[in-house]
């Protein structure tokens, strides 16, 4: 049986992906979490930042703050920039898009 190849496309096919969804620190929080698989007991127990604090950081009632960045950045092993400012360049890319 023949056996056919594959074309190559050109690199000028390929469109950069585009920011759908801006995320809130606390959004960037959850997110980190949850792919680390923990619970916020368990992120509580490690950071000393206690579980009703975490849940208000995660649904936006409470500020995240340098402190309790760097503690969670620790845990859940992220730059605490990536939960400070998960949105830093949707400008430069908004402006990039035209």
């Amino acid at each position: 049986m023949a056996t056919t190849k594959a074309k190559k496309p050109k690199s000028t096919e390929y469109v950069p992906a585009r920011v759908r969804v801006a995320l809130t620190p606390g959004d960037a929080v959850r997110i980190a979490r949850e792919l680390q698989e923990m619970t916020q007991a368990e992120l509580a127990a490690v950071t000393g930042i206690v579980q009703p604090t975490l849940s208000s950081i995660e649904s936006g009632r409470a500020t995240l703050g340098a402190d309790r960045a760097e503690k969670l950045a620790r845990a859940l092993k992220v730059h605490p920039a990536v939960l400070l400012w998960p949105n830093w360049d949707v400008e430069a890319e908004a402006k990039r898009a035209g």
